[in-house]
């Protein structure tokens, strides 16, 4: 006699089911574990869910990565440094600084003299704005805010704030 198996279609859907369902969906913004996740460059607890940006991007062959970041300005900067920079598969995401819904940085426009996590103050929108900046002007913008934090005058005035005893 020769016993019946089980049939094996349920089984295997439901396995393709679950793999299908999680982890990453290799395309888009990912969830923030806010106050948890930090950024990628500066190691900040990225917490302000209006100014925060996702990188997602790798080496050719492998599958995309999102890494996240608790300003654009740090995005920027960062993703300059990664050989995979122009792979057409790189996404980049911004926060809407109004509604904090994540829109594409590359077609965002750019209002400066907002205050930022890392105080490139930038805030990103998916609508035109009089005066804002597109993403390579934001891109040119976070290098001059860079290049002020890192002037002999900016790491001396740091330094000298360090010096100064509690309490004085």
């Amino acid at each position: 006699m020769i016993a019946r198996l089980p049939s094996l279609s349920p089984i295997l859907a439901l396995a393709f089911l679950l793999v299908a369902c999680s982890g990453d969906p290799g395309t888009g913004p990912v969830e923030v574990k806010w106050d948890r996740d930090v950024c990628e460059r500066c190691r900040m607890v990225l917490s302000d869910r209006l100014y925060s940006a996702q990188v997602r991007g790798g080496p050719a062959e492998q599958k995309t990565k999102a890494y996240r970041f608790d300003d654009i300005g740090c995005a920027m900067l960062w993703l300059e440094q990664q050989p995979w920079r122009d792979d057409p598969r790189t996404e980049i995401w911004v926060n809407d600084y109004r509604t904090g819904t994540w829109i594409d940085a590359r077609t965002a426009y750019y209002v400066n003299d907002r205050i930022t996590p890392m105080a490139y103050g930038l805030g990103a929108q998916s609508d035109p704005v009089q005066g804002g900046l597109n993403y390579e002007q934001a891109r040119q913008h976070v290098h001059v805010v860079e290049q002020r934090f890192n002037s002999p005058e900016a790491l001396n005035q740091a330094i000298s704030r360090e010096a100064v005893p509690a309490g004085r």
